[in-house]
C-alpha cells in the first residue's frame, strides 16, 4: 500500500468494484488452455486482453456498440488469427472459460470484512448481463453483493463517465460517498476523473498512468482494502 488511509478522510457508503482483472482472474483463462497453446499461453493473453479493450474503447469512439461477450469474440478471433491458431474447438473452449472465470482467492474475505462494516457493495463492469450473472454464480458472490451493474444499460463503455454514473445512481448516494476499486490503472484514473474515491488494485506493481486524475489510494491486494478505507 503506498498511501495512507488517511487519503480517504470522509467516510463512505459503498464499494463498488470493477470485474476483470479485479475480483476475477482472467489469467485462468488462456491457462486452462495451456495443453493447446504451450509456450504461447501468456503473449496469447496479453494479446486477447489488449484486443478486448481496445475493441470497447475504439466502439465507444465510434459509437458503435457491441455488448462484451460479442467484443470478446472479435477480439479472441483476432489473437488467434495474430497467432496463427485459428482452431473453432480452441475458439469455443476459451469463450466457455470466459464465461466461467475465477474469482481471486482474496475476494471473499475482503467482500466479507465490507459487508461486516455495513458498507454497500457493488460491481460495475464492462461485462454484460449474462457474462456477470455466470461468473458471480460461479464464484459464489451473489449473497456479497448489493448490485451488480453492466454498461449495457447505457450502451458504452468505461472510461465514460455515464458508465461510473450507474453506480451512485443504484447506491443512492454521491460519488464522493463511494470507493471504486480496479485493478486497470485506466479504469483508477477514469473513476477518479468521474469523482468516485478510486482505489488501484495494483496486483502487479507497475507504475502510474499519466492521465488527467490520480487515485486516493493504491493496495497490492484486496486483503489491505478494510483496513485501509475509514471507519
Amino acid at each position: 500500500m503506498t498511501e495512507p488511509a488517511a487519503a480517504l478522510p470522509r467516510s463512505l457508503a459503498a464499494v463498488v468494484f470493477d470485474a476483470y482483472g479485479t475480483l476475477f482472474d482472467l489469467s485462468a483463462i488462456a491457462g486452462g488452455a495451456r495443453d493447446v497453446l504451450g509456450q504461447d499461453t501468456e503473449a496469447f493473453a496479453l494479446l486477447w486482453r489488449r484486443k478486448q479493450l481496445e475493441y470497447t474503447w475504439l466502439r465507444a469512439l465510434m459509437g458503435d456498440y457491441a455488448d462484451f461477450w460479442q467484443v470478446t469474440g472479435e477480439a479472441l478471433d483476432y489473437a488467434l488469427a495474430a497467432m496463427g491458431r485459428e482452431d473453432p474447438a480452441l475458439r469455443a473452449r476459451l469463450m466457455q472459460r470466459h464465461m466461467n472465470v475465477p474469482a481471486y482467492p482474496d475476494v471473499v474475505p475482503a467482500l466479507t470484512a465490507l459487508r461486516a462494516r455495513r458498507l454497500k457493495t457493488a460491481i460495475l463492469s464492462n461485462g454484460s448481463p449474462i457474462m456477470l450473472t455466470a461468473a458471480v454464480n460461479a464464484a459464489e458472490l451473489r449473497k456479497h453483493l448489493d448490485h451488480v451493474l453492466s454498461v449495457e444499460a447505457v450502451r458504452t463503455y468505461k472510461p465514460h463517465p455515464t458508465v461510473y454514473a450507474l453506480a451512485p445512481a443504484a447506491l443512492q448516494c454521491e460519488p464522493l460517498d463511494v470507493a471504486f476499486v480496479s485493478a486497470n490503472s485506466w479504469d483508477v484514473a477514469g473513476a477518479a476523473h468521474f469523482g468516485f474515491r478510486a482505489v488501484w488494485l495494483n496486483r502487479g506493481k507497475a507504475p502510474a498512468e499519466r492521465l488527467p486524475a490520480r487515485p486516493a489510494l493504491e493496495i497490492a491486494s484486496l486483503a489491505e482494502l478494510a483496513g485501509a478505507l475509514p471507519a
